[in-house]
Formats: structure tokens, sequence, C-alpha cells
């Protein structure tokens, strides 16, 4: 029985085996990465030149829990992206079935790019900065340990999610809800949407922060216009110049 027959209760069955899977995996990577937080807690502070101090009893036990649940969704996502696939696919179209897989693998190196772009290129750049103006100031820097690891993770995260951002742009336009001349036209809306996400992203509230996260979103729209051109629906070039007459006007 296919998953188009397959009656409702089937449907649920099988949405049910896959949240217990992907629940399973995220828990067993959870439980993995707690076993590893100090080797995780050495790679998060291999940047930080200040010592870390903790300012209540729980909070370096509650800052392995944080790390191990970042650590374990990591981990589990490319099953988590496998469990969603099994689900779904049966009631795509051939069309669709073509770019499903493709699109998930990518989703997954995107998020692993983007978390490797943020430790190693946003992250330093942030600290030095942030913490050298500090000590301009003639001030000490005593990081708490749960303040530093929140930081972090919510760059690591948002800059994960941000890097799905082309892919998230072809799949759209594969729908018909984008398309090449309406993401030209509509750029320097998406500059401005860029700093706005930004500034909700960033765990702190300075314009150099937000110009971290803000300019590879801006650049990761060009490159999502370049992929919708790519691996987009092809259009004719008449059709395309009645397109860009319309958004021009």
């Amino acid at each position: 029985m296919n998953n188009a027959s397959m009656p409702l209760h089937g449907h649920l069955k099988e949405l049910r085996g896959a949240l217990i899977r992907s629940l399973l995996s995220f828990l067993f990577a959870c439980v993995l990465s707690f076993y590893f937080s100090d080797f995780i807690l050495k790679w998060l502070t291999a940047t930080l030149s200040a010592p870390l101090v903790f300012l209540s009893p729980t909070e370096v036990f509650l800052t392995d829990i944080k790390i191990a649940l970042f650590a374990g969704l990591s981990l589990s996502l490319p099953v988590i992206l496998c469990e969603v696939a099994r689900f779904i696919l049966p009631g795509l179209v051939q069309n669709e079935k073509r770019i499903f897989y493709p699109s998930l693998i990518f989703a997954s190196l995107s998020f692993y790019a983007g978390v490797a772009f943020a430790y190693f290129v946003a992250i330093p750049f942030a600290l030095q900065f942030l913490i050298s103006y500090g000590q301009q100031k003639g001030v000490v820097p005593q990081i708490s340990i749960a303040m530093y690891v929140d930081f972090h993770l919510k760059f690591l995260f948002s800059f994960g999610l941000i890097f799905e951002f082309p892919i998230v742009m072809v799949l759209l336009s594969r729908t018909g809800l984008l398309t090449v001349p309406f993401l030209i036209h509509t750029r320097k809306y998406a500059i401005i949407a860029a700093f706005i996400i930004a500034a909700i992203l960033t765990p702190t509230p300075d314009i150099f922060n937000q110009c971290i996260m803000a300019i590879p979103l801006i650049i990761l729209y060009e490159i999502g216009i370049l992929a919708v051109r790519v691996f987009g629906p092809s259009l004719s070039s008449d059709k395309v110049d009645r397109m860009e007459e319309e958004n021009n006007r």
C-alpha cells in the first residue's frame, strides 16, 4: 500500500514511528555529548584569552546540559532529516522527489558550514573586538561560563540557520513563490531585513555583532539568487521579460 492510499491511522502510525526514532537519536546524541562535555567546552573556549568563572553552584552543570543539547541536535540532525524524508517522500510527485534528497543533504551541510563559519570566523573576531574594547576601558574581563557558552551557542545556532537561506530560496522557487526578477527587485528590502534579523538573533545589541551576522546574510541572499537561477524552474526569456516589467512597475 502506497502513501497516497494509506488510511489516516496508517499515516499517524508512521508519524509516531518517525518521531520516536528522531527523539531516540536526539537523546542518544545528547547523552554522548554530555559525556564529552569537557572536551566540547575546551573546543568552545579555544579562542578565549580570558579565564572563565562560575557565579552559582549549578552554573557549570547547567552549562554542560546546554552544550549537550546543542551538540546532540547537531549530531542527530542527519537522522532527523532522514526520518522526515521517509515520511514525506512517498507523497511527493516524481519532480519533487528528484530534488528532495539533494535538498536534505545540502540542508545538513549548510547547517554545519554555518556553524563552522561562526566558530572559525565570526566568534573569534567578535570576541577579540569586544574583550579588547572592555580592556581599553580599564575593565578586567571575568566572564561567566554560562554567559560565555550562551553567547557561543547562540552564534553557532544562528549562523547554522541563516546558512540554510539559499536552500529555502531554491525550494520556494520550485513552488513558484519566488523568482529571480522578484528577488532582484526586492534586494534593497532584503538588506534591511538582514539587519533586522541580525538584531534579533545576535546575543548582544551592539551594531558590530549585528554587522557580523547581517553581512553574511546579505551574501547568502546573493548566493540564493544565483542558486535559484541554476536550480530553480526554467523560464522562457519572454516570460522572464514580462515578469521583470511587472516588478519594475
